[in-house]
């Protein structure tokens, strides 16, 4: 007989992994490519391109709050979701996906109504300026009309890749990609729009991906969506396991902001181009993560399936795999990023100035870049086999033990690389910790378990 669906308990693990992860990693290619377009072409706005890439950068760090609360849901929801279908109860995983859909949507408004309010305040303490404040403005207060779809496209479709629909995950994305691509230049350059053409297509993308999200899931032929409704017990598990996830996306928002705020202080009269240059290397470090962030997702679904599934050599065997395939591409686009800097950066502006600020910039920020390897390796096992305080800790520890104290320290003695510099400490540091640890406790109980017994994390 055949391996059904979504069946990881059977066949080759490695397999299983690629078979997902290269649906992921195209998935997610293209959806960094379509963020990445709308700053090409933002980049390239006749007079203003520099101001208004800086503006936009400005507002990443909320697009990445609103993000982090798609990861909530997802690293919560899903890892429940795939251990409970190892387990066999169907009724349970519909359960779990139903709440975590609803939980979704109560968060998006709420999110949109809140961000709306504050919109002029915050603003300004993420580092947008009299210059920036503008293009801040009016791409931001379109992107939040998109919330709800946002936090669907990406929130929910990890559901369809655990019930092993790798492809249809994927689809979700391009759908959405294509028809960013098409309208952007329609909207920034032939209707004058602007910013606010590249966020108006962004928005109509993001929703077009939502609907064919809910549309899989309600007719899919595992486990379907059948109404939307909150089960309070399932949700409390999956906010429990779901803050690491969110914690990982919202530091990376309250980095970003303090990065910006520390350029703007220390970067003086060129603290916008600082800001322009940090946007750059952000977008940069999207698509050179792709890979690993791929890899990492394809280990969840295989792994809390096994674990369910009480098969605990095959979990050991993803974990190896998991941290074989990660440090193998951490270290070949390590090597590509430090040799070719230039090639990468003159994608995003034409502008000299810009250029020449950014390259060593990159350097030091990229410079430990491998050990980010290690750092989702860890993260990645920890949230698939159900360990949340683990996960939230080393979440939390990399971005806000480490990143934010040593952004506003450094820059006392080494200047404006100094914020460079604290990216590259970290990575270091809390990425060798993460992993250290995960293979002493996690890693070494579940192969000193017998098959058969649930191993006790």
């Amino acid at each position: 007989m055949g391996i059904k669906k979504g069946d990881f308990s059977k066949g080759s693990v490695p397999m299983h992994m690629i078979s997902i992860a290269a649906p992921i990693f195209l998935a997610e290619l293209v959806n960094v490519t379509y963020n990445i377009v709308d700053r090409m072409f933002i980049g390239h706005i006749p007079s203003s391109g520099t101001l208004a890439l800086s503006g936009v950068g400005v507002a990443f760090p909320l697009i990445s709050f609103i993000n982090a609360f798609a990861g909530f849901v997802s690293s919560g929801g899903a890892p429940l979701f795939s251990i409970t279908r190892g387990e066999g109860d169907d009724k349970k995983a519909g359960d779990i996906l139903e709440t975590s859909v609803s939980f979704l949507l109560l968060t998006s408004l709420l999110l949109m109504i809140l961000l709306y309010s504050l919109m002029n305040v915050v603003l300004p303490i993420m580092g947008a300026d009299e210059t920036t404040f503008s293009f801040a403005k009016s791409y931001f207060s379109i992107y939040l009309l998109g919330t709800p779809f946002v936090l669907i496209s990406l929130g929910a479709n990890p559901f369809i890749t655990a019930q092993g629909h790798a492809v249809v995950g994927m689809a979700t994305v391009m759908i959405g990609a294509m028809i960013n691509i098409i309208l952007d230049p329609i909207f920034i350059f032939i209707l004058g729009m602007g910013v606010k053409g590249a966020a108006a297509a962004t928005v109509i993308s993001q929703g077009c991906s939502a609907l064919w999200v809910i549309y899989f899931l309600i007719k899919g032929d595992e486990v379907k969506l059948k109404r939307l409704r909150i089960v309070p017990s399932l949700l409390g598990k999956i906010i429990k396991l779901g803050i690491s996830g969110f914690s990982f996306k919202v530091t990376n928002s309250l980095t970003q902001g303090v990065a910006n705020i520390t350029l703007r202080a220390y970067g003086g009269a060129s603290g916008a181009l600082y800001i322009g240059a940090m946007s750059i290397i952000n977008s940069m470090r999207e698509v050179v993560a792709l890979p690993i962030s791929a890899i990492s997702s394809s280990s969840q679904p295989v792994m809390g399936y096994n674990y369910g599934a009480k098969l605990n050599k095959r979990v050991c065997k993803t974990i190896r795999s998991l941290i074989v395939m990660c440090i193998s591409y951490g270290l070949v686009a390590w090597g590509m990023v430090m040799i070719l800097p230039h090639i990468f950066i003159s994608i995003f502006t034409p502008d000299k100035e810009l250029l020449d600020l950014t390259v060593p910039l990159l350097r030091i920020y990229f410079s430990c870049f491998f050990c980010m390897s290690f750092q989702n390796s860890g993260q990645n096992t920890f949230v698939a086999l159900n360990c949340p305080r683990r996960a939230v800790f080393f979440s939390l520890f990399r971005k806000v033990v480490l990143v934010v104290p040593l952004t506003l320290l450094l820059p006392l003695f080494l200047g404006v690389k100094g914020v460079f510099y604290a990216e590259a400490i970290s990575q270091a540091v809390g990425g060798t910790l993460c992993m250290t640890t995960m293979l002493i406790t996690v890693y070494r109980k579940v192969r000193k378990t017998p098959e058969g017994v649930k191993a006790e994390i």
